[in-house]
C-alpha cells in the first residue's frame, strides 16, 4: 500500500483491496472512506467487496464516490460529514489519492490555513493549488 499521511487524523491511498483490510486495522486505522465509484476500470475492487473486508476486521466503512473530478456539493457535504462522524484516523482511497486530497483540502478550506492545506498535500504528492486558488476567489 502507499499510504500518504495529511494529518494524524487522515491518510490517503491509491485503490486498495480487500486483502489490505487486515493491514490497514493494523497500522491503526479505524475508518476506510471511498471516493472512487465502482466499475470506473477494469479489475478494480467493487466498494462491496472492500466494505464487507472492512468491516470484519472492525472498522467502519463510507463510500462519498466522486467522478471525472467533479466535487459537487453534496458530495462535499457528504465527504465532511464522513470526517466528522467517523472514528479516526481515516484512511481514504480513489484511483490515484488524488480526489481524497481535493475533497480533503476543499473540506478544510477556511478551516486550516490555505498555506498549510497546500503544503501537507504537496508533501504527500498532490497539487492543490489550483484548486485553493478556485476556492479563495469565490
Amino acid at each position: 500500500m502507499d499510504l500518504r499521511h495529511l494529518t494524524d487524523r487522515f491518510t490517503v491511498s491509491p485503490q486498495i483491496d480487500e486483502a489490505h483490510m487486515h493491514e490497514i486495522a493494523g497500522a491503526g486505522f479505524r475508518s476506510v472512506l471511498c471516493n472512487r465509484p465502482d466499475g470506473e476500470e477494469p479489475g478494480q475492487c467493487d466498494y462491496a467487496r472492500i466494505a464487507e473486508a472492512a468491516r470484519a476486521e472492525g472498522l467502519e466503512v463510507r463510500s462519498v464516490p466522486i467522478s471525472g473530478g467533479v466535487i459537487t456539493p453534496q458530495a462535499l457535504a457528504e465527504f465532511r460529514a464522513a470526517l466528522d462522524e467517523m472514528p479516526k484516523p481515516i484512511l481514504a482511497y480513489c484511483r490515484s489519492g488524488t480526489r481524497c486530497t481535493m475533497l480533503w483540502a476543499a473540506a478544510q478550506h477556511g478551516i486550516m490555513d490555505d498555506s498549510e492545506i497546500e503544503r501537507r498535500a504537496a508533501k504527500a504528492g498532490y497539487d492543490v493549488s489550483g484548486l485553493l486558488r478556485y476556492l479563495g476567489a469565490r
